[in-house]
């Protein structure tokens, strides 16, 4: 048996409750992953409470689970220590040390996962423990997949809103290598934070001309769901890219301007469930061409605690949750 987290029912934070489960055993291309880190994402959020578009909520109950998660154990990702491996396993052994995404199969809040060896799963940087590895999986390579879609040149100007958060601050960082001027839009606590991860130009978005001291930009990154897609269409140049993480479909604005105009609208998308975005990740860290932004770190018995937190909004980057 194991130490895990199970989500009883959609709902607060406080439909988290730390039971004992089964330990699970790998199959025989599975490896067993003891978790050392796991993280509290905006898919956590979103699976625990529910939290869909109205146009979406029949599929995703569908998906997700009727009256309570199909998958009651959150954690979308871990990193740990490989304990077992299954029989056809042949990339990884015992004793390596490990950091992956679970969208598929979820199970980060608990002492062990069992993986699919050729899934999004890769030896951690070298240059990082299991606690910062564990805040790498999601936000930066959902960062990547999405700016992959901009081909961004040196020299091209990006908006990018939320660049606080897990996947702001890879996008800021990310985009930066790439040779973009990056502007960030954050609050103004978060000003400092953004500017040392390589934005040219910090906005806050509280500020009463915020609108006025927009630009305009060959791609409008949007990390955090809160700006009009009219606000950033006015935005874009005419061949502009439009990129959104959080928007599960496009609205009937994003269609209209799809027909309409010669703007590139990229949402509802997930990144290829396969280690190579990872490897290319690690490299990166290894380089100090990004690094993961660590808000805060709570045990695991802790995790209400941590979601609370969390579901305030505010945090900057992520959200650590450490298992052992």
């Amino acid at each position: 048996m194991m130490k895990a987290v199970v989500c009883t029912k959609y709902g607060s934070p406080e439909v988290l409750k730390l039971t004992e489960v089964a330990t699970p055993i790998p199959k025989d291309n599975e490896v067993c992953i003891r978790i050392k880190a796991s993280t509290v994402t905006a898919a956590d959020y979103r699976v625990r409470s529910f939290t869909v578009p109205a146009s979406f909520w029949l599929p995703a109950r569908l998906m997700l689970g009727i009256f309570k998660p199909r998958k009651p154990i959150l954690g979308m990702e871990v990193a740990g220590e490989v304990t077992a491996i299954g029989v056809k396993v042949d990339r990884f052994k015992r004793g390596d040390i490990v950091f992956a995404a679970t969208l598929q199969s979820f199970g980060g809040y608990a002492e062990y996962v069992c993986l699919p060896q050729d899934g999004p799963i890769c030896i951690i940087p070298k240059n990082l423990s299991p606690y910062e590895a564990a805040a790498l999986p999601i936000g930066a390579r959902t960062a990547l997949h999405y700016l992959r879609k901009a081909n961004i040149q040196p020299g091209q100007k990006i908006l990018i809103y939320g660049a606080s958060g897990s996947v702001g601050t890879y996008a800021v960082q990310m985009a930066r290598h790439f040779g973009a001027h990056v502007t960030a839009v954050c609050s103004s606590t978060n000003r400092e934070m953004v500017a040392s991860l390589g934005a040219q130009r910090v906005l806050d978005y509280n500020d009463h001309d915020f609108l006025e001291q927009l630009e305009v930009y060959d791609v409008v990154f949007v990390a955090i769901d809160k700006i009009p897609f009219s606000v950033c269409e006015k935005a874009l140049k005419e061949q502009g890219i439009y990129l959104n993480v959080t928007a599960p479909l496009k609205s009937p604005a994003m269609l209209w301007a799809s027909i309409s105009s010669s703007l590139k609208i990229h949402v509802g998308e997930n990144s290829v469930e396969t280690a190579d975005d990872l490897r290319i990740i690690k490299e990166w860290v290894e380089q100090g061409v990004i690094q993961a932004v660590i808000d805060r770190t709570y045990p695991l018995e802790e995790v209400v605690a941590a979601h609370r937190y969390a579901d305030r909004g505010h945090k900057k980057g992520n959200v650590v949750l450490k298992v052992v």
